[in-house]
């Protein structure tokens, strides 16, 4: 009897053995396609994360060339508020000077209507002495 529990351990012992060394083998495979996998999903990732990069650099340089573009406007528009201002504070100052001119100019007509009537009123008394010079020649 113990012979044939020796036959039959050895056969169990073969068996195990076999089983333990397809299971070593296969976990062994298992290994090597999980790691090639991770290398081909490392491999995706590290192209996908410079294909990130350069999408990203892409959309700042487009990004800082609107800034840009904006910036100049912007610039330009300032420039021309800047002109325009100018402009009308030269046109508002020569605007209030002819206004001054204009209300000196008013003073200057109303004292000389003043003066003209003044005048008027002398050359009617003078016209007056005069008739009165000439009638008393006369007589």
């Amino acid at each position: 009897m113990t012979e044939s529990f020796s036959v039959e351990g050895e056969r169990m012992g073969r068996g195990s053995r076999r089983m333990l060394v397809g299971l070593l083998v296969a976990m062994a495979l298992g290994i090597a396609v999980y790691f090639r996998l991770w290398s081909i999903d490392y491999a995706i990732s590290a192209d996908d994360t410079e294909l990130l990069r350069k999408q990203f650099d892409l959309a700042n340089r487009d990004a800082m060339d609107e800034s840009a573009e904006w910036r100049m406007r912007y610039n330009a528009e300032a420039e021309r508020a800047s002109k325009c201002g100018k402009q009308l504070m030269e046109i508002n100052g020569s605007l209030e000077k002819k206004v001054e001119d204009v209300t000196r100019i008013k003073q200057k007509v109303v004292m000389l209507q003043k003066e003209n009537l003044a005048l008027v009123e002398q050359v009617e008394a003078l016209k007056k002495e005069v008739e009165s010079a000439k009638s008393k020649c006369r007589s």
